[in-house]
């Protein structure tokens, strides 16, 4: 589970060209929104290109979503996983079936993807605006940020 879920952390926020194929004619409203919102909330507008704040808010919630997607995918593997192993258990030794409970698999997996949608969401956010913060030279207040959210901060490339 930890692998899925660490390499999906590391490839959404990932920096991406976005070569965006035209929609389709009969996309529908939230297609055209989400299609039409920055790949993160701070992205900076190519020239002839301006993001409303609330495209900037929908570029949060789609990440969001996929983070909750991939939590409750990431879980769910862990989940089945452990219940196929707690089931063996019970199998082979009959005198242990009664201790061990099966894990919940709905209410694991639905709480697993609510976390990794607000807590990885906002950690990306907060160090995206720390990234902005020490561009604009304003690096007094971009340590402050890391102190006061405990943060680490990105590596320099």
């Amino acid at each position: 589970m930890a692998i899925l879920a660490d390499f999906m952390l590391v490839y959404l926020p990932a920096p991406t060209m976005s070569l965006r194929p035209p929609l389709g004619i009969n996309a529908g409203p939230i297609v055209k929104f989400f299609h039409n919102c920055p790949d993160n909330a701070f992205q900076v507008a190519l020239s002839g290109t301006l993001y409303s704040l609330l495209q900037r808010f929908g570029a949060i919630a789609r990440i969001g979503a996929k983070l909750f997607a991939i939590g409750t995918a990431s879980s769910l593997v862990r989940t089945v996983v452990t219940n196929t192993l707690i089931n063996a258990k019970k199998a082979v030794d009959m005198s242990s079936s009664e201790e061990i409970e099966n894990v919940p698999i709905l209410s694991t997996n639905a709480t697993y993807g609510v976390y990794m949608a607000v807590s990885s969401n906002l950690r990306e956010l907060l160090l995206l605006i720390h990234e902005h913060l020490q561009a604009s030279r304003l690096s007094q207040a971009a340590s402050t940020l890391l102190k006061e959210a405990q943060l680490t901060p990105l590596p320099s490339l």
